[in-house]
């Protein structure tokens, strides 16, 4: 089924790539594929193989109502993915926990290999078959069978109450313990004992780690964090002796931060992201730097690069890694030199390139390519750089209702500024068209890549224009762009998007007496703060925005990140909650309570501050088991059903029509 714009319900149904991993021989690939359930009641995934030379078609691997996700391969190139499925032979009954299942590749029913009850992340497979992988144990159970046990006498009696003695206690939409993350090995992918590499660990593991195995499966190197007082975290990087569990640092310092460990194919060094902590003055920075696995000095390689590289990979001969980095409203690849540290651009076009695989012969770079106009997609990409090459997909690439450019603008300090704007076909000089601004949340983030939920398609097929510029704070720009806005989240920022508007009304084919302004998150609080420093727009959407910022950044689930920058000075300064008076502009108010990023009593007290105050025309749109991303696919219909109408009410002057699923 391809994407219709129009048509909500066929739009919400489309499948949408997510996901995708090679085979350590270079003849498989495998990419997720998800779709509504039945119900709509959320998306189902299911694994799908990909010929990397292009030629076959893309076939079906997996079909089950629970879903799967890719977990990686044997050394044979069986495919090990997880998933909550119930076994073949399995009673019908409770609900199955996440399971590691092994798939032949010449084909044959799939069947479990570990079933622990705290559920399998992050499978990391050696050569010899051996394998380590993540799963969540209460605190004080001796091994898996002892955690079951105690699982059960805790479930028997009814208890759900959770004892903490470390921050945080919530993670985006879930409760943090009483299980933790541990490190589970087994010598065999098909067979032997699960033994506990790591024990009790507290918070070391938590949702944000990786780790990786060497070939010879004796050493694990993994992400690892440690408390900081005043209730904050710094991550580190550890090497692990699987078969002893003995520990040892690699890579820490106060003022950095250390993660996503890659092992070099020779097992000798490992490549790890470098944070800078910020503070209030400082927004931090990132980098790519190499540490020896027997320890040593942590040698920075692209500490000189103005950009922020991620998604490290190996050359399989160890002289270099590709990487991701956010470029100008693009994210291209790059090769860097694991010697010198000399970046090359690999990619030339507009995209953006995500899940990263190099062919083990070197000739090919595997990723997800997508734009603002296309979806995700597989291709390859000649490793000494080049055009992508798309593969056979699963999934036929939708046509766009419109045409997408850019648009330049200067900013109020002189700084250069540039914005995608997604236009309707029919839009022009005799039929100039509405304008929806769309502001990126983060706030460190890029409008560079497709998104399903913030899809300006969906405006552009209801006739409206959407700009989606990248404001101060925004990545792909260099540092001092981030600068410019750190600490400052109504000025800089701000002034940027009104300089971003000015251009766009400037245009012959936008109808500047018919604006709107739509964000979430810090788009979100970008939104309110406009509410109440502009009535220059006729409609203003705000989802899981932030309202006061005294009361968000001692209530997020990530505390002790948001009050580095929200000092009680900056809050006070630039907390939206204060111009609540001066708000004339209808807003339609979108939370989920379920968000514990920026917490449901953002959306509850941005309301009664509207409602308290006038009758303009506001709306509240309201998800109670929704988190921070409306998720669900008939609330993603609904969602969009929603703000369609309150633009229709606003900016075409239209009779209010509510959305019919809403009664």
């Amino acid at each position: 089924m391809i994407a219709d714009f129009e048509n909500l319900g066929t739009y919400v149904a489309s499948p949408r790539i997510g996901g995708l991993r090679l085979s350590p021989d270079g003849r498989r690939i495998v990419v997720g594929v998800a779709t509504p359930d039945p119900k709509k009641n959320r998306y189902v995934t299911a694994l799908w193989e990909v010929d990397p030379a292009g030629d076959r078609p893309a076939r079906r691997l997996t079909r089950s109502r629970a879903g799967e996700s890719a977990a990686g391969f044997t050394p044979d190139g069986d495919l090990l993915f997880v998933s909550s499925r119930p076994e073949p032979d399995a009673t019908e009954g409770g609900e199955e926990t996440a399971a590691l299942w092994w798939q032949p590749a010449g084909g044959g029913d799939a069947r479990v290999v570990a079933r622990p009850p705290g559920g399998v992340r992050g499978v990391a497979v050696a050569d010899d078959g051996g394998l380590v992988f993540g799963s969540a144990l209460l605190p004080s159970s001796t091994g898996v069978e002892d955690d079951e046990e105690r699982r059960k006498r805790r479930t028997d009696a009814g208890v759900t109450a959770i004892l903490h003695d470390e921050f945080p206690v919530r993670f985006w939409d879930h409760d943090l313990g009483p299980a933790r993350t541990r490190l589970l090995a087994r010598a065999d992918v098909e067979q032997g004992d699960l033994r506990d590499l790591t024990g009790h660990v507290g918070y070391a593991l938590d949702d944000d780690a990786s780790w990786d195995l060497s070939r010879d499966g004796r050493t694990l190197v993994s992400s690892w964090t440690v408390a900081v007082p005043h209730g904050g975290h710094r991550s580190t990087v550890v090497a692990i002796d699987v078969a002893s569990g003995e520990r040892r640092t690699l890579a820490s310092a106060e003022h950095l931060e250390f993660d996503a460990p890659r092992l070099s194919p020779d097992g000798t060094r490992v490549a790890v992201g470098v944070h800078r902590r910020t503070t209030a003055d400082d927004p931090g920075d990132a980098w790519l730097a190499v540490v020896p696995v027997s320890g040593g000095a942590v040698r920075d390689l692209t500490e000189h690069w103005d950009r922020r590289p991620h998604s490290a990979r190996w050359t399989p001969d160890g002289s270099a890694l590709v990487v991701a980095a956010d470029d100008l409203g693009r994210g291209p690849l790059w090769r860097v030199d694991a010697e010198d540290g000399r970046v090359t651009r690999l990619t030339p076009d507009d995209a953006t390139y995500t899940d990263v695989e190099v062919s083990p012969d070197g000739r090919w770079i595997y990723a997800l390519r997508a734009t603002m106009d296309t979806p995700p997609a597989p291709v390859r990409v000649p490793a000494d750089g080049g055009a992508p090459q798309p593969l056979r997909s699963p999934v036929e690439a939708p046509e766009v209702p419109g045409r997408l450019t850019e648009v330049t603008a200067t900013a109020a300090d002189g700084t250069p500024l540039r914005a995608w704007l997604a236009l309707p076909a029919d839009a022009g000089e005799e039929h100039p068209v509405p304008l929806a601004l769309f502001i990126h949340g983060g706030p460190q983030a890029s409008w560079n890549a497709w998104s399903w939920r913030w899809n300006p398609w969906v405006l552009t097929a209801h006739g409206y224009a959407v700009l989606l510029p990248d404001p101060a704070l925004s990545t792909g720009y260099g540092r001092d762009f981030i600068a410019r806005g750190w600490g400052r989240w109504g000025d800089t920022p701000y002034t940027d998007l009104m300089a971003f508007t000015d251009a766009a009304e400037a245009r012959a084919d936008i109808d500047a007496t018919r604006t709107a302004a739509l964000g979430g998150s810090f788009g979100g609080y970008m939104a309110n703060w406009i509410a109440g420093h502009t009535d220059r727009f006729a409609a203003i959407v705000t989802h899981a925005s932030l309202w006061a910022l005294d009361q968000f950044a001692r209530t997020t689930d990530t505390s002790d990140y948001w009050t580095r920058e929200m000092t009680e000075a900056m809050a006070a300064e630039h907390s939206p909650h204060h111009s609540a008076d001066r708000i004339t502009t209808p807003m339609l108010v979108i939370h989920g309570d379920k968000d514990y990023r920026v917490p449901i009593g953002e959306g509850l007290r941005l309301w009664w501050d509207l409602q308290s105050r006038s009758q303009a025309g506001h709306r509240f749109l309201y998800f109670p088991d929704e988190n921070h991303w409306i998720l669900k696919p008939e609330h993603s219909a609904i969602w969009y059903e929603t703000v369609l109408a309150f633009l229709a009410e606003h900016i075409r002057g239209e009779e209010w029509r509510r959305p019919r699923s809403l009664g």
